[in-house]
C-alpha cells in the first residue's frame, strides 16, 4: 500500500514539473500574456481541469519555482547560529544554500530556464507588479525572522526592517545583472551576490571618496 501510494505521488509530481517545465518555457519563448492555459495542457497532453490541479492560474506557475527558492531561503536562515549578526547570518544564509537551491531548481526546470523565466518576469508588467508584491512580502518575513532571532519587537525597532532592506536591494540588483548577462550558472549569481555584499556595509558607514582632504 505505501509503494502504491509513493508511486503515485511521484506521477502527481512527475506531471506537476512537466506542466511547470511547458508553462515556463512557453511564456519564455512567446510571452506570458500571449501563452493560455489549454496551450500548457495541450504541450503535456493533459487536460486544462489537470493544469488547475496543481496550479490555480498562470501566474502561480510563473512564479513556482521562485517561491520553493524563498521558502528555502527562510527555513536555512532561520537554522543560522544564533551568535551571527544579522548580516552575517543573511549573508552566509544566501551565499551557503546556492548550491543546494540550484541542486533542488535543477531536478524541475534547467537553470538556463530559470534565468530566462527570471527575464521574463522583469520584462513582463503584470508579473513585475506581482514580483514587486511579493519582495515586499518576503522581505517582511525575513524581517520577523531576524527581529525574533535578536529577541527584539519588529514593530518597536526598526532595525531588522532596515537591515532587510538594505539586504534585498542588493538580492534584487545581483538578480537584475544575473538575468541580464550570459552566463546562467550558479557560480555566476553567487560570485556576483558576494561581490556586492562586501560592498554594503563600506558604502553605507564609509566616505567613497579618499581623495578629499
Amino acid at each position: 500500500m505505501a509503494t502504491r501510494l509513493n508511486l503515485r505521488e511521484l506521477k502527481k509530481q512527475r506531471t506537476r514539473n512537466a506542466l511547470l517545465r511547458s508553462a515556463l518555457e512557453l511564456f519564455t519563448s512567446q510571452g506570458f500574456d500571449r501563452t493560455t492555459v489549454d496551450e500548457i495542457a495541450e504541450a503535456c497532453e493533459v487536460s486544462q481541469r489537470t493544469f488547475f490541479r496543481y496550479f490555480a492560474n498562470k501566474e502561480e506557475a510563473a512564479f513556482a519555482v521562485q517561491e520553493m527558492v524563498e521558502s528555502r531561503f527562510v527555513a536555512a536562515l532561520r537554522e543560522r547560529p544564533a551568535n551571527e549578526s544579522p548580516f552575517e547570518a543573511l549573508r552566509h544564509t544566501v551565499l551557503g544554500t546556492w548550491e543546494a537551491l540550484s541542486r533542488s531548481v535543477e531536478e524541475v526546470i534547467p537553470a538556463e530556464l530559470h534565468m530566462r523565466t527570471y527575464q521574463m518576469i522583469e520584462s513582463t508588467p503584470t508579473l513585475l507588479a506581482a514580483h514587486l508584491r511579493r519582495s515586499t512580502e518576503l522581505d517582511e518575513q525575513v524581517a520577523r525572522v531576524i527581529a525574533e532571532r535578536e529577541g527584539l519587537d519588529v514593530d518597536a525597532d526598526p532595525r531588522p526592517r532596515v537591515a532587510v532592506a538594505a539586504f534585498s536591494g542588493v538580492m534584487r540588483m545581483t538578480g537584475r545583472l544575473w538575468g541580464a548577462g550570459e552566463d546562467a550558472s550558479v557560480d555566476a549569481i553567487r560570485a556576483l551576490t558576494e561581490s556586492y555584499l562586501d560592498h554594503l556595509k563600506p558604502s553605507l558607514s564609509e566616505r567613497w571618496s579618499h581623495d578629499r582632504a
